[in-house]
This record gives structure tokens, sequence and C-alpha cells, in this order.
């Protein structure tokens, strides 16, 4: 029977979404494969269907026990050419993970390779390749050269690419070298990595990637180390560095088109004891959603805020280290308040996402455009608001606070580890204590916490011990428990799947201003915030960890413990109150 007859016969189709598969099914591929594509069954579902009326086992490798030592004699060219997985072996019988029940040849020809008898299951082709990947290593399959061509045209290089001829130059021409750095790509994408850390050690070179901010060893094959030099090439090559120089750090961009997506990724290279390392930043355009209200914000603060960014001129900045959501924030206030009447003016170093509607401007600091000279031209263009990358030195501090006076309000980033220090490192840096006080209208401290895996994760009330001290536990109870992370098939065993913002907002009232002016430190400026109700982020991501959505291991990872105020105390009591 057909495909298309066998999903219909089993009700998972019906005749015009059989024909809307058939229609859009194009150079060869399974009708099931499309239909999958098109959101009208699950994978799951399909290969069921075909298991039951072909007469074959239907597989979760995910659960199932796999006889991984088999990988030492099982010829590798049909694992990546074939997408065929050995499960176990038993009295000379061959078992077999495949995704296709209709190509027998391969199979009879392992069968003959083997002197097996070979005897295929289904199982999907995504968890096929998540196993070849975990035991074979991101890239396996290039160094065997049996990568498929048309896997590499997913990868597309927006820009001309240059060629100087040299031997570095040939060897990152290779296709077994292009095909190994597509692949590299290809799964930081899929994984959702916001990095690729590629390091080279005495042992070999290493592979990690930065998901949801945590860095995750991939395995390679240890084949791979041999084309640590071609891979460097290769990757400078795509964004225009200077393939022999090896003794200076270098910064380029390589943009690329994946799946119809277009990828920005920032190349950093440094030269270091065995050799080059290379860090890529990946930037998702088409996977970024600028919206302020699903940053994580309690309802309270998002009010706050959203009220402070509507404000006629001042100063606002978000602080916190590198990774920590800074950009995304700003560009989600501005397009909270953009709108035909408003002029709106970035000045950043890197331009990461191009808003549409918003007037950016990429510094370059090499040929003087910096941060503060473009801030005094910014100024004759006549702008409502002015975004400024981020505040590094005295002269874009003053030309900001020269902005707000007259009459801007100015969006901008401070590397500081709370709120209160970004007064006092605003008049370390050399401004007048009174210009701060007198134009910083608030400062939000923020950092990222993995979100919790919706598919796995458990309820738990933890024993006092194992909860830190500033935690309040006795809000904790069975009727209210906290959740823990487990691991699935879903979020890749890690537990968490995604990201959320964690915030402290620290308004400027009229006794923050009398501090700041009088050069305060930043634990009395914080202390007296903490006074007048402001939230720490210990507090917010503790919040969190009570509506289910983070663990208090996360909270810990990325926030300090505080001594709260008596006060302090009561205003986070009282916020629990109100949500319960």
């Amino acid at each position: 029977m057909e495909i298309g007859q066998i999903l219909l016969k089993r009700g998972l189709l019906d005749a015009r979404q059989l024909e809307t598969v058939r229609n859009a099914q194009t150079n060869g591929q399974r009708l099931d494969e499309v239909a999958v594509q098109l959101g009208l069954v699950s994978e799951e579902q399909a290969l069921r269907a075909l298991a039951e009326e072909v007469g074959l086992e239907y597989v979760d490798l995910a659960e199932c026990e796999i006889d991984l030592s088999l990988l030492r004699t099982f010829p590798q060219r049909y694992i990546h050419r074939e997408m065929l997985f050995p499960v176990r072996q038993c009295n000379g019988t061959l078992v077999v993970a495949t995704s296709d029940p209709f190509n027998l040849y391969p199979l009879d020809e392992l069968s003959s390779a083997t002197g097996l008898t070979v005897v295929p299951v289904l199982a999907s082709r995504a968890e096929i390749s998540r196993l070849i990947k975990t035991h074979l290593g991101v890239g396996s399959e290039t160094i065997e050269g049996l990568l498929a061509q048309a896997d590499d045209e997913r990868v597309e290089l927006l820009q001309e690419i240059e060629d100087d001829g040299s031997e570095l130059s040939e060897m990152a021409k290779e296709p077994s070298v292009i095909r190994l750095v597509n692949e590299i790509l290809l799964e930081a994408i899929q994984t959702r990595a916001s990095d690729v850390h590629i390091e080279p050690q005495q042992s070999g070179l290493m592979i990690r990637y930065r998901i949801d901010g945590v860095l995750h060893p991939q395995p390679v094959p240890p084949e791979i180390s041999r084309f640590q030099n071609a891979i460097i090439s290769r990757l400078k090559i795509m964004s225009r560095l200077n393939i022999a120089e090896r003794r200076l750090p270098q910064d380029g961009r390589i943009e690329l088109k994946v799946g119809g997506r277009e990828v920005d990724v920032r190349v950093s290279v440094i030269p270091m004891i065995h050799g080059e390392g290379v860090v890529l930043r990946l930037l998702d355009k088409g996977g970024m959603d600028f919206n302020l209200r699903k940053l994580g914000m309690e309802d309270d603060l998002y009010e706050t805020f959203h009220e402070l960014i509507q404000l006629p001129h001042g100063i606002i900045l978000v602080t916190g280290p590198t990774g920590s959501g800074k950009s995304t924030t700003l560009y989600s206030s501005l397009l909270e308040i953009r709108s035909g009447q408003t002029k709106i003016i970035t000045t950043e170093d890197p331009v990461e996402y191009q808003l549409e509607g918003i007037n950016q401007i990429q510094v370059h600091p090499k040929i003087g455009l910096t941060f503060g000279t473009t801030l005094r031209h910014i100024l004759r263009h006549d702008p409502d608001i002015i975004l400024v990358g981020e505040i590094r030195d005295l002269e874009t501090a003053e030309n900001a606070i020269q902005a707000a006076l007259t009459g801007h309000l100015v969006f901008s980033t401070l590397h500081t580890n709370d709120a209160a220090g970004a007064y006092t490192r605003l008049i370390d840096m050399g401004v007048e204590p009174f210009l701060v006080s007198s134009t910083v209208e608030a400062v939000m401290a923020q950092r990222l916490v993995r979100t919790l895996c919706k598919h796995c994760k458990q309820p738990y009330v933890p024993k006092p011990g194992e909860v830190p001290r500033d935690f309040p536990i006795e809000q904790v109870s069975a009727e209210r428990p906290i959740y823990k992370a487990v691991g699935c098939r879903e979020c890749r065993n890690v537990g968490y799947f995604g990201r959320v913002g964690i915030f402290e907002l620290l308004v400027t009232t009229e006794r923050i201003r009398q501090l700041a002016h009088d050069r305060a430190s930043s634990w009395t400026i914080a202390h007296a915030a903490l006074e007048e109700g402001m939230r720490t982020l210990r507090e917010d991501g503790w919040l969190k960890v009570l509506s289910g959505r983070t663990t208090i291991d996360e909270v810990a990872r990325v926030t300090k413990a505080n001594v709260l105020t008596m006060s302090g105390q009561r205003a986070l009591t009282e916020q629990l109150g109100r949500k319960t």
C-alpha cells in the first residue's frame, strides 16, 4: 500500500490533507516526511503507522538499551551514509535502527559485509542523529567524507569570500573541511547555542557550545585534531580575516543563511599556547522576539519600568555582565515606545540586530567614530530618544548626560554587579556627582537564569539544609512546592530549556538623588533602596523559583547572597502575599 493510503487508512490524514501533502512533495521526498514537515502528523505517529503496516517494530531509542560496543566493528559508512545505527546483536542476528522502512538495499549490503542476519527496527531520524553525534562526535561523518552534498547547501554564505592562494587557503577549501565547519555551525544553531568555543588543548581540539548560558562540551572524534589549522583557516576566510596572521588577536564577522533564517556570527580569534582559540557568537536574527512583557518581569516591576521608559528626558541604565540580556532589554524597550511621532537613534558596537523604524549607527573606534563622537553629532539630527551601546569612558558619560540635560531620553548599559553600583561607577569615571543625581532616573540590574523544562520538572519540598540561608524556605510547603530539574529527551537531558530574566530596578527617588549627590557608597544607596521597597536580583529570582519557572540552584548560580534589611524582607513577604 502506498504511504499516503497508509496514513489515510490509519486516520492520521484526511483526504484534503493528503492532497496538500502531495502538492508539497518535491525532490523524491517520502510523503510521510512532507506531512511531518507541514506539521500535520508527528514523526512518531507516521513511523508507528508504517511499522505496523510493513510488519516492523518501532522503538524509542531514548528508552531502548543500546549495545555501544557494536560501534567498534560496525562499518561507519552505513551510519553516516544510510543513517543506520546498531542496537543489539544476539545469536548471529544484528538489530539495526533505521528511519526508512522502504530502503532495503543497504540492509542487504550490511548483511553481506558483516555476515549477520540484519533485522531492521524503525526509529526517529532525529533520535538516530542524536545518537550519532553523542557517541561518534560532531563532524564525525565529515571526517569519513560521507556527509551528503545536499546537507552543505543548508549553510549559505551571504558574502563573497576572498582567496589569497596560499597553502593554508587551499587547505581550507577542501570539501571535507568546508563540510566539517558547516556541521559545527549547524549543530550549534540547532541546539540553540549562543556561542561556539573552539579551543586547542594539548590533548587535541575541544569544542564547546554555550546553551542557555552554560558551556556544554561536545563529543568529537580524536581525528578532528588533524583538521585544527584547516578549521581555523576556514573560519578566518569566512570572516575575512588574515589567515597568515597567527600572532595577534583578530575579530571578524560571518553572515549566513541557514534553513532560510539569517544568522550573524561574530568571530574572535586569539593565539594561545597550543594554537589559536576561536569563539563564535551566534545571533539568530529570525529567532529573536523583542517583547518587553516576555522577558520575565513581574507585573509590578513591568508597570514601573514601562512608566520610566516613557519619561521625556533623563538617563535609564541597564547593568550586568556580558551575556546577561542587556541588549535584549534595551531593544525591547525601544520597540515598546517606538512610534511615528518619535525619532530614535542608536549608537552601538556592534549593531547586533537591525530594527525597523529605528536609526542605528555602527561605531568604528579605529577611524575615530566612537560612542562619544557619535553622540555629539546625533544631537544635530533632532532625536527624541537615544540609545548608547555602552558607557565606557568619561567622554561618553559626559555626552550622554549632556543629551539628557537638553531634553532627550537616553538609554545605555554599564558594567556593574548591581543597580546601586551604577551611581558610584559614573562618579568614579569623573562625572560630577550633581550631574549623576540630576540625570539618572533609574538603574536596572539583570541576570539570566535557565527555565525548567516543562516536560520533566518535578515538584519537591527541600529540606532546610538544602536551601541558602537568605531564602525564606518557610514559604515552601507540600501545597506550594517548588520544582527541580530532572532531564528528558525534550531538553536533551539537561532539565532546562530556555532562559528568563531576573531584575533589580532601582528608581532614583529624592533620597537616592541626595545620596548620589553626597558621594555615598553603593552599599548605602542599596540599603536605602531596599528600605524604599526595591527587590534585589536574589529576591526576584526567588519569586521565579516559587512560581515554578526556575530552580534554587540557578538563582544561587547567578546571584550573590545578601543580608536583607527587615523592611526588605517585609517588602518581599508583601509581594508574595499579593501573588498568592
